[in-house]
């Protein structure tokens, strides 16, 4: 879509993005993949820093948030000559389906993406690329942001189907739908066509079966992400009635809490199940290694899926680092930036579909 917009006089295919909410890095290294370069990252967490840095080379880890962030110190990122990609997730739980029709305007996450907006009016990046949850489409703030970006005279997809990813159709081995917009004043642009559809698609046999087996509480001597939390005497007795792809409803009456029983409770069964080994994994969530979370039992170990399993779900390379040598694996710090990260996969998706367009449009 475009309403104005004036060609520029250089198209180079050189390029430089920095990614804005950047968290541990996902995206980020998702674009150093596709051969893009990655300047910064910007997060108001500390605890990103190791993570970001350490992963991925190159990019400053800048505890600033995009709320305070000055135009000026943003665009001193951009080298002369090289195209100006600005990407970003902006904390997306107030979006979520989980807070559906709480439009709560005193909740400071609700204007990030306002902010965002307002550094793409100031520092004129050449593209833009946002990622989401779907739930985004429904609220006003979105068609402000698509309004902007018209205004601003960039190309993007009209198309709210098409903005929306499956990610197992990109080779990402959960069942994750996000919302992706890329877009260019260059010329228009969407994403490359699905990789891995039909019988491609990873599923957690091709991500975890080659791990190291584990008991619940345990850790793995050469991976100390590999780790796993405790279970209870009862949540223990669960998981071994727990059947792959099954519910709470395969227990014995004894083991069912009492709020399933209720009438009220019955009609939650995506809790206390296991995952199966053929097909994608469910949802990775900030507390995806609690085994009365979701359904994130592991598929025959009787125990909950360790951070390392639930970071390979999210596609992070296996040996990615989110602790430092001697440093506190708190499972609650760690779920969440796993958790919240954009899936390193789908971060590549993104940088070769930008690297793609700049070499077309370089070429016209």
């Amino acid at each position: 879509m475009r309403r104005t917009s004036q060609s520029p006089s250089a198209k180079p295919i050189a390029a430089t993005a920095v990614d804005l909410f950047c968290g541990a890095g996902g995206l980020t290294r998702g674009l150093l993949d596709a051969g893009i370069s990655v300047a910064a990252g910007y997060d108001v967490d500390e605890a990103c820093r190791f993570p970001y840095e350490h992963n991925n080379a190159g990019a400053s880890f800048q505890k600033v948030s995009v709320a305070e962030l000055p135009v000026e110190t943003l665009g001193a990122h951009y080298p002369p000559g090289h195209a100006r990609i600005l990407v970003g997730c902006a904390p997306c739980q107030t979006f979520s389906k989980y807070t559906q029709g709480l439009d709560n305007d005193d909740d400071p996450k609700w204007t990030l993406l306002d902010h965002f907006a307002r550094l793409v009016r100031e520092v004129k990046p050449d593209i833009v690329s946002m990622e989401n949850v779907p739930e985004l489409q429904r609220h006003a703030i979105f068609g402000r942001f698509l309004g902007m970006l018209a205004d601003e005279g960039f190309h993007f997809t009209e198309d709210r189907e098409k903005q929306v990813v499956y990610c197992p159709d990109y080779g990402i081995p959960q069942h994750r739908r996000r919302l992706v917009l890329v877009a260019s004043r260059l010329g228009p642009i969407e994403l490359i066509p699905p990789t891995h559809t039909g019988k491609r698609q990873r599923n957690v046999r091709m991500a975890l079966s080659k791990l190291p087996k584990l008991e619940a509480g345990e850790m793995c001597v050469t991976d100390p992400l590999h780790r796993t939390s405790e279970l209870s005497p009862l949540n223990l007795r669960r998981i071994r009635h727990s059947k792959p792809g099954g519910t709470w409803r395969d227990w014995p009456s004894e083991l069912v809490a009492v709020c399933h029983r209720a009438e009220s409770g019955k009609t939650y069964p995506g809790v206390y199940g296991r995952m199966e080994w053929d097909k994608p994994s469910p949802t990775i969530t900030t507390q995806f290694f609690g085994f009365g979370n979701g359904r994130f039992g592991h598929p025959e170990q009787q125990r909950a899926i360790s951070l390392r399993e639930g970071a390979i779900l999210q596609s992070f390379p296996k040996r990615y680092q989110f602790v430092e040598k001697g440093g506190d694996y708190c499972f609650k710090t760690i779920g969440r930036l796993i958790g919240n990260a954009v899936p390193v996969r789908l971060g590549e998706v993104v940088g070769k579909t930008i690297k793609h367009h700049l070499s077309d449009n370089a070429a016209q």
